[in-house]
């Protein structure tokens, strides 16, 4: 019994081991690959990407564009504001992502109003964008939480950055 769980065991090892190398693990080499949100703002790119590429391909109002470009702004500053060293840095870039979610959903709602798409086209993606902007309103909360704590012990003790 011994040997059959121990042969188990080293098959499992390999063939995890032989997955690994052929990406099925995907290495996450960054830190904001890390974060929830970045990835259900990539899972909402690829969403929107769909519907832009698909039933929204051949359309050229104005809002098309401002939807590609807003929805690719969310990742970007989410994935540059966690690498900024300071809250308050954070907090911008952080901010400006959950502006850029919320012209998505807006964009989205002109689609609707414009008889692009209709009401039950945009759900998913909206219920994805309301994560967003939940899950990046908690971290600017608590960022902010932090830097209020930073200056009242800057002020405890005497020292001002100003």
């Amino acid at each position: 019994m011994a040997r059959v769980t121990f042969g188990v065991a080293v098959l499992v090892l390999v063939l995890v081991l032989v997955l690994e190398t052929h990406g099925w693990r995907q290495r996450m080499a960054f830190d904001h690959e890390r974060l929830d949100v970045y990835r259900v703002t990539v899972e909402f790119t690829c969403w929107c990407g769909a519907l832009l590429d698909g039933p929204l391909g051949k359309t050229h109002l104005s809002v098309i564009k401002q939807l590609e470009r807003a929805s690719t702004s969310i990742s970007l500053n989410i994935a540059e504001g966690n690498g900024k060293r300071s809250s308050k840095d954070r907090c911008r870039y952080f901010d400006t992502a959950r502006g850029s979610a919320l012209e998505c959903a807006a964009c989205l709602d002109v689609l609707v109003a414009r008889k692009q798409l209709q009401l039950p086209d945009v759900a998913s993606g909206k219920a994805l964008l309301e994560r967003v902007v939940g899950m990046l309103s908690k971290m600017t909360l608590k960022l902010l939480g932090s830097l209020e704590h930073e200056h009242e012990h800057e002020h405890e003790h005497g020292r001002s950055h100003a």
